[in-house]
Parts: C-alpha cells; sequence; structure tokens
C-alpha cells in the first residue's frame, strides 16, 4: 500500500478491516468459492488485499481468518488472529453481530455502543454491512445474517489496554475510523483518552484526576480513594488536548498529577509534553529556585542538572528548607498555565508527587 508522502513508515490494518476482510471471505465460501485472499476498499478510499490465514464452511455456516498486520506501529493486537464466523438463514435482511472469544462486550454507557453489545465500533460494522450487500447482493434483503466476531487470545491482550477501565469487558475491541493504522500515530491514543472522558460524563462525573501514566495514576488512586475508577485518565503527553477536551464535554474540575519532569513542562506552557515537542526548561527551574531564595552554591549546583529529576535532588540534599515554597511556586505556575491550555471555564488543581508517590505541594485555580 503506498504511504501518504507526510507518513515514515509501514501502514498497518485495523481490527475492524481485518474483521470486514474475514467475514467477505467467509461469505463467499457460503457461495461456494475458497479464495486465499480477498480485496477491500477501506474507507480511506484504498484498496487493500488480506490474505486469509484459516477459510472453512460447514452447511450454512462458514468461518475465516485474518492475521492482523499493524504494520511499523507498536500494536497491541499486531499479528492477532482476527475470525469471523457468519450463519445465513431465512428472514428479513437482519445483520446481527456477537462477541467471539477474545471480544469485548460493552458494560458502561458512553462509547456510543448500547450497553451488553458487542464491542465493535460504527465504522466496523458499517464495512461489515457493506461487505454482505457486496456478496449477497439483493438476496441479502430475505436473509438474516449473524456475525461472530473472535480474536483468541484477545482477553490476555486486552490486560494490556484500557478496555477494562472504558467498560469493555471479556476482550477486545474492534475498532477503526479508516481501515488502515498509521505507523506511531497519536490518534489512537487520543481517541482513547476521549473515550475515557465520554464514559465519565455518561456515569455523571464532574471531575477528572489526568495523570500521564501507570505510576502517577496509582499515585493519585491513592491520594484519592473516594473517586471512582473512572475519573482518572492516563494522558500521556497529550496535555492541552485532554484539557481542551475535558472542558468541551462539561467537566467543571480537572486535576493533573504528575512528577517533576513533565509538571514543569506544562508549568512554562508546553501543550504536548513529549520530548520531542521540547527539552525540560532546566533554566526555569532554576529561576523559580532563585526566586524562592536558594543558596547561591545550590543555584550553581542545579544549573549543572541535566534532568528536572536532578534539580528536585539537589533541592531534596542541600536545601530542604526551600522544598515547599518552591513546589508550591511550581503548582501554581503549572495550574495557570494548565488553565490556559483548557481554555479557562474550569477549575484545574494541580499536584507534585515525588518519586515514591509523596505530595510535595498542589495548587489550584478557578477560570471564569
Amino acid at each position: 500500500m503506498r504511504l501518504p508522502r507526510h507518513v515514515k513508515g509501514r501502514l498497518g490494518y485495523t481490527t475492524g478491516a481485518c474483521a470486514a476482510a474475514a467475514l467477505k471471505a467467509a461469505l463467499l465460501a457460503l457461495r461456494g468459492e475458497s479464495p486465499r485472499s480477498v480485496s477491500l476498499t477501506l474507507p480511506v478510499g484504498l484498496e487493500a488485499r488480506f490474505p486469509l490465514h484459516h477459510l472453512s464452511r460447514n452447511g450454512n455456516r462458514a468461518v475465516a481468518s485474518v492475521i492482523k498486520d499493524a504494520g511499523d506501529d507498536p500494536d497491541v493486537t499486531h499479528r492477532a488472529e482476527i475470525r469471523v464466523e457468519v450463519s445465513l438463514r431465512p428472514g428479513e435482511g437482519r445483520l446481527s453481530f456477537r462477541a467471539g472469544e477474545g471480544v469485548g462486550v460493552v458494560t458502561k454507557p458512553g462509547l456510543g455502543i448500547p450497553v451488553g453489545e458487542p464491542a465493535i465500533t460504527k465504522v466496523p460494522r458499517l464495512m461489515m454491512a457493506q461487505v454482505v450487500e457486496e456478496v449477497l447482493g439483493p438476496e441479502a434483503q430475505a436473509l438474516d445474517v449473524e456475525v461472530t466476531v473472535s480474536i483468541p487470545g484477545g482477553e490476555e491482550l486486552a490486560k494490556n489496554t484500557l478496555n477494562a477501565r472504558l467498560g469493555i469487558q471479556g476482550g477486545l475491541s474492534i475498532l477503526g475510523t479508516k481501515g488502515i493504522v498509521i505507523p506511531y500515530s497519536t490518534a489512537a491514543y487520543k481517541a482513547t483518552i476521549a473515550k475515557s472522558f465520554l464514559v465519565a460524563r455518561a456515569l455523571g462525573l464532574k471531575e477528572l484526576v489526568l495523570t500521564t501514566g501507570g505510576r502517577t495514576e496509582a499515585f493519585a488512586q491513592r491520594l484519592w480513594p473516594e473517586l471512582s475508577e473512572e475519573a482518572f485518565v492516563q494522558i500521556g503527553d497529550y496535555v492541552k488536548f485532554s484539557m481542551r477536551t475535558a472542558r468541551a464535554l462539561g467537566f467543571e474540575r480537572l486535576t493533573l498529577a504528575m512528577m517533576i519532569g513533565k509538571f514543569s513542562k506544562v508549568a512554562v506552557g508546553f501543550p504536548q509534553t513529549h520530548a520531542k515537542h521540547g527539552e525540560v526548561p532546566l533554566d526555569f527551574l532554576t529561576e523559580t529556585l532563585k526566586a524562592c531564595g536558594a543558596p547561591a552554591e545550590v543555584l550553581e549546583e542545579a544549573r549543572k542538572a541535566r534532568t528536572a529529576r536532578g534539580v528536585l535532588e539537589i533541592v531534596l540534599k542541600r536545601a530542604p528548607e526551600i522544598l515547599a515554597p518552591w513546589a508550591g511556586s511550581l503548582c501554581r505556575r503549572a495550574a495557570l498555565a494548565a488553565l490556559e491550555l483548557a481554555g479557562g471555564g474550569v477549575t484545574v488543581k494541580t499536584v507534585l508527587f515525588d518519586f515514591e508517590g509523596k505530595v510535595l505541594a498542589q495548587a489550584e485555580e478557578k477560570g471564569r
């Protein structure tokens, strides 16, 4: 497949595209064909060909599977088998979906899929409906088509995702809006963040605690045990995106809980905290230390530090008496900057953790 000019690396395919391809093969088997591969027009308009891993027929049922190729994207479902069983019976043109082994079921509102339904999102369902129409033609109007999607081993793979947090139990989701997986795309992570927000909103939550990853989330959950699991969302490096999205969805209070490195980036207004978007502002940290009265020898050591963690360790060792005012200053600066990133209209709280989960300082700013 030809790559868009701005994309480096090899494109892959979504679980939704793989499921649609497997369904097409199974339907062709019910028509007496035995293809070794099937072609599919993806939602982005590209033609793709999927080699088949398995194909069999038994009466009015057929099973086909595709091995997912995620390209150069580090995807948990790379090389997973996406299996589809389809059955036909006389009916009224109904198309129904079932969750087989390793495909989750929705148990919480807010995902755009009714509770109790298989975790197969809108576009993959549309793709499979188009495949049914393509292969069966007018005959589809007189048949009921039942599609069961499975991912052997999917329940174990799902432990490496946020599905359980989102309310998807028993396995993975069948996803994809484009049919392709762009290498190292940020779209999938942002989509997960947005879905987490939608689940929290559907549950009536007004407050979110945003963390950079599993470690800071664990610290935050110990700090606020009264909050439900859905109130905690790992946003990675996507600070501005997360703040703006949460504000747009009507959340009233957003807490940013971080450690010193990414926290310092937020304090100077970085919208995205990944290293490729800018280095840790070490000069800023030493300037704030100076404003808090740090001794000259501490400032000299801090200027030689190569990481934010190094600066904090110098303060802890050499000037613990200024830790509280310095950390408090950082929290206030971060709260103001995060409020601006959110576009106002929410209450923003910032919490700075040390490396063991101890709270060094907190601050809060209310937007207008």
